[in-house]
């Protein structure tokens, strides 16, 4: 038994990410890891310029990790070459590290900022006296992720849950995805390359689901991507939204070295050397696990259904809602119980005005390119102009002047964000 001011389950990038701010605002955190590190995740290791940001908020130093200066697009026959646009209090430039790296950098700087970091430890569920969080139940596991048999208590009146896209905590108190939202998966695999240290990370937009595999043939709501990663590596994937009639039909690991074979020649890459077999994990988009705060327990991150519907990025989202939730509870500490209850109730709010309109425009657009005639039109006439695909990029990483933006592009964006309605993150509520 260990008793704590917050207990922070999962040690992915929210989660540490979460740990840190609230131990180095004097806050006595638990940090607990079913996993022992080094260990991976299914992810395409691309952080935006939005990720890196919060690398600096966390006052994380860059071991040196492959940057980039912007993104490649290939789609419709066309080739757009884009720099990360120029945002005030961003960096304009994004870094790649594969999980097995970033995830342990991030754990160890959380350990380091005075978190209590536990390893091998897996939250059984959380348990509850009057109505309100006051721990979770764990236990120890081995090497292999297996049970040990010894169980663990941790006690604290909140409880942050960044546990992924699974979140046992989240559905062991009931709180479980929603079928309204949409759903993306990812494969990815990795290969040699002599590109390796690319400067761009690349995408192509005109994936199909090839007859072989199972699809029509029609374009597919998704994208296949090569993110070098400055190891002699790069990072193969694609990742596809549930909008798409071929979405549960589809051989995705097939498609993805098909594909793969097909633009292997650019990168000296041979889908029959793949340095590791293709694996999949499910995206969970636009709040599709909802309440986000309930009973002293915040959701963040991916248990929070927070990756990006437009470009399938997680980490960023992760790592800010993270900061949002330590930032309550940083400020707050120390209240009467009854007030601090009431502030800890606020997250819902504070994350549905920070996200709720963009979330919106990304359903809205993920429904529309589910529809292969739209996405076709999409790839032969919006590749082919240059203003509108900075203006995707713009908008698909959200890289934007939210206030003072002199590019007339920036004012079209927060012009949407302040008119389109919030998607709600309570059960039940909002569009």
């Amino acid at each position: 038994m260990a008793d704590f001011d917050v207990i922070v389950v999962g040690a992915g990038p929210g989660g540490s990410a979460a740990a840190t701010h609230m131990a180095r605002g004097r806050l006595r955190v638990a940090l607990v890891e079913k996993a022992g590190f080094p260990r991976d995740k299914i992810c395409g290791d691309a952080l935006t310029p939005r990720a890196v940001r919060e690398l600096g908020y966390l006052g994380f130093e860059n071991p040196g990790w492959h940057a980039n200066r912007g993104l490649r697009l290939f789609g419709g026959g066309h080739r757009v070459e884009l720099e990360w646009p120029r945002v005030s209090g961003m960096p304009n430039y994004g870094l790649t590290a594969p999980r097995t790296v970033l995830d342990e950098a991030l754990a160890r700087h959380a350990q380091a900022s005075g978190a209590h970091l536990f390893e091998h430890t897996q939250v059984t569920e959380a348990f509850f006296e009057n109505g309100w969080v006051a721990g979770v139940h764990a236990e120890v596991t081995d090497d292999r992720g297996r049970r040990t048999g010894e169980r663990v208590t941790f006690r604290a009146p909140l409880v942050i849950a960044a546990d992924g896209v699974s979140s046992r905590t989240a559905v062991k108190m009931g709180i479980r995805k929603r079928d309204d939202r949409p759903m993306g998966v990812a494969v990815r695999t990795y290969f040699d390359s002599p590109r390796h240290d690319d400067d761009f990370i690349e995408s192509w937009l005109e994936l199909r689901a090839d007859s072989g595999s199972g699809g029509s043939g029609e374009p597919l709501p998704g994208y296949g991507w090569l993110f070098p990663l400055g190891d002699g590596t790069v990072n193969v994937g694609l990742g596809m939204l549930n909008t798409s009639p071929d979405f549960r039909s589809v051989d995705y690991k097939k498609t993805l070295h098909q594909w793969a074979g097909s633009v292997g020649p650019r990168w000296g890459i041979d889908p029959a050397t793949a340095l590791a077999d293709a694996k999949s994990a499910a995206l969970p988009m636009a709040f599709n696990r909802t309440p986000h705060f309930k009973d002293g327990v915040m959701l963040v991150g991916d248990a929070a259904g927070m990756v990006n519907t437009f470009n399938g990025e997680g980490i960023d989202y992760a790592m800010e809602s993270a900061r949002i939730a330590a930032d309550i509870v940083v400020t707050h500490h120390g209240y009467p119980t009854g007030a601090w209850k009431s502030m800890m109730s606020s997250y819902p709010s504070i994350v549905r005005d920070a996200y709720g309109s963009y979330v919106t425009m990304g359903r809205v657009f993920a429904n529309l390119i589910g529809h292969p005639q739209i996405m076709k039109l999409g790839l032969k006439y919006g590749m082919s102009s240059s203003t509108l695909m900075k203006f995707v990029v713009k908008l698909f990483a959200n890289v934007y002047e939210e206030r003072s933006g002199k590019d007339i592009l920036d004012h079209v964006i927060a012009g949407l964000e302040r008119v389109v309605p919030a998607t709600s993150n309570e059960t039940g509520m909002g569009t």
